[in-house]
């Protein structure tokens, strides 16, 4: 039963990691879309062009990548509880 429990432990860890990783990539991939944004916002405003929608868009974008980081923060979290409770187990 121990050994179930352990297995079950380091398989959910090792998930919450990959999910780490993959919030990390989404939001180093959002920062970039962000900044291209924010690039395509100065050239049209610079152009004499409206630009009330790109900024929109900039401000969702910038709204939904403070909502990704608060996201990796949780699987963070997640990821330090299983490591103690996987310590713990592993000491007895």
């Amino acid at each position: 039963m121990a050994d179930r429990a352990a297995t079950d432990l380091a398989s959910e860890l090792a998930s919450e990691k990959q999910l780490l990783l993959k919030a990390d990539a989404d939001i180093e991939a959002g920062r970039g879309r962000l900044h291209n944004q924010q690039e395509l916002v100065n050239s049209l405003r610079n152009a004499g062009h409206n630009t009330v929608e790109a900024e929109r868009l900039v401000g969702l974008m910038t709204d939904t990548l403070v909502e990704w980081e608060r996201h990796r923060i949780l699987i963070r979290d997640r990821v330090d509880y299983l490591e103690r409770k996987k310590f713990q187990s592993d000491q007895g």
